[in-house]
């Protein structure tokens, strides 16, 4: 069984989960005898407009799929039958396990254009095998874990939930979601399968369903608080909300008579910030000013900010589509290039997708408040005054010692978003671009590089 993953229960670690033009280009790549060390980095290109930062993450799953990188028997007989490729290759493939170096930015680490969070160093057709996945796998996990990093900015001290699971592109991203928004700062999921996965606490109150199977709310809120005592939260919006609330207020005593505490309602439409305004008041009335106010229905952190705005009494708040779909922005112009072959450092030129060459770094500095600076991107020697974030992370197709837990990750996700500058805090559309200073060294490498493949284009 994988560790750390969920690869035992899911067909997402096979090899064959890859685009075709990667297994064309292994066959091309081993007719013609290139198995030289690649060096292959990761990186968005450019922010999305709503983005002026992006959050690292998946970096687990991705060492764990390189980690256990293998065709079984019945993907290579499957490959060998299919004809597609000559029995040389298939049996290549057969034998093939990654056993390259990476360096990569630690989970939770923000990070912004250009700056590679993954770099893989491995014979060529190994570093090219894995692209597919690796993107797959960073650029779900980056994505959500930006769209929910954002909520916590918006909302501090608020208790966030993830509630996106129905609605999620498929159960890996339900699940992955489900962690990607956990390490950015939510409290927990609904999602049960990521607390025996992950550990993650989750949270669940009540259906619709439920209230409408009973002939009146009493008799479902009763039944309900007798069968599920603990953390009891009740749904109230089925009907009327404020003649709900007021139903709660008279069964509470009666629950507290049998050991049974309401510690929160729950609200999932209409006007929001009204209707926590009133119910506050009827449950405060009635001698219930511990039960908390949660809140759900297709929230985002726009709606979020607008209730913090109007001092809405909700004490949290369960986030669904908007969070696993990132609705605003649903992708990332991300990819994962060739900077270096056999020694000799590459790069695409084409327009707009212009890539830096060579093995790279991130410099970070700070000002005296402790903020971030800003960045400067460099070749990896080329040592500038700051902290270097990408650090090793594999050598020779193995893990550098056990994996940061996830509360590890919490934790420097939130000091990250603490040093952010305060408009990126408070995520101001107008907001100045943090300056990425592109180091000399490596523009200087890059016109080498212009010249070399100038050079060859004349020749040829």
């Amino acid at each position: 069984m994988p560790p750390h993953g969920i690869g035992h229960m899911y067909p997402a670690t096979s090899p064959l989960l890859t685009d075709l033009y990667q297994l064309n280009m292994l066959q091309a790549y081993l007719d013609h005898g290139q198995m030289e060390t690649a060096v292959f980095e990761f990186f968005v290109r450019r922010l999305p407009g709503r983005r002026h930062f992006l959050m690292a993450a998946g970096l687990e799953q991705a060492l764990d799929f390189l980690e256990n990188l293998k065709f079984s028997n019945e993907e290579i007989d499957w490959l060998r039958h299919s004809k597609r490729f000559s029995n040389g290759f298939v049996d290549y493939l057969a034998r093939l396990r990654f056993t390259g170096d990476v360096d990569a930015m630690p989970e939770g680490t923000v990070f912004f254009e250009n700056e590679p969070i993954i770099r893989v160093i491995a014979p060529l057709p190994q570093a090219q095998l894995v692209e597919s996945r690796l993107i797959n796998i960073l650029h779900f996990q980056s994505l959500i874990a930006s769209k929910a990093a954002r909520m916590v900015l918006v909302a501090p001290r608020k208790q966030l939930v993830d509630f996106g699971l129905r609605r999620a592109h498929g159960a890996e991203a339900g699940l992955m979601a489900a962690r990607a928004s956990y390490l950015a700062g939510f409290a927990g999921t609904a999602t049960v399968l990521a607390q025996k996965e992950f550990g993650i606490p989750i949270f669940g109150t009540m259906a619709h369903s439920f209230i409408q199977a009973h002939d009146d709310e009493t008799s479902a809120f009763s039944a309900f608080a007798h069968s599920r005592p603990d953390h009891l939260v009740l749904l109230i919006d089925t009907y009327d909300t404020e003649a709900a609330a007021r139903k709660v207020v008279r069964l509470a005593p009666r629950l507290k008579e049998a050991g049974i505490i309401v510690r929160a309602v729950r609200l999932d439409s209409g006007d929001l910030i009204m209707l926590s305004k009133h119910v506050r008041r009827i449950l405060d009335d009635g001698g219930l000013q511990d039960v908390t106010i949660f809140a759900s229905g297709g929230l985002d952190e726009d709606e979020l900010a607008g209730m913090m705005d109007a001092n809405a009494p909700i004490d949290g708040f369960g986030v669904g589509t908007s969070l696993t779909t990132s609705s605003d922005v649903p992708a990332l112009d991300c990819a994962y290039k060739l900077q270096e072959y056999a020694g000799i450092a590459r790069r695409k030129r084409s327009a707009g997708k212009a890539t830096w060459p060579g093995r790279k770094q991130v410099w970070r500095s700070f000002g005296n408040d402790g903020r971030m600076a800003g960045d400067v991107l460099s070749l990896q020697d080329d040592r500038h005054t700051g902290e270097a974030l990408l650090i090793p992370v594999m050598r020779n197709g193995q893990r550098l010692g056990a994996p940061p837990t996830l509360d590890d990750i919490r934790n420097k996700a939130a000091r990250g978003l603490a040093q952010l500058p305060e408009p990126l805090r408070r995520l101001d559309e107008e907001a100045a671009r943090f300056p990425v200073i592109v180091a000399a060294g490596l523009i200087a490498l890059a016109e080498q590089v212009d010249r070399r493949t100038a050079a060859h284009d004349v020749a040829d």
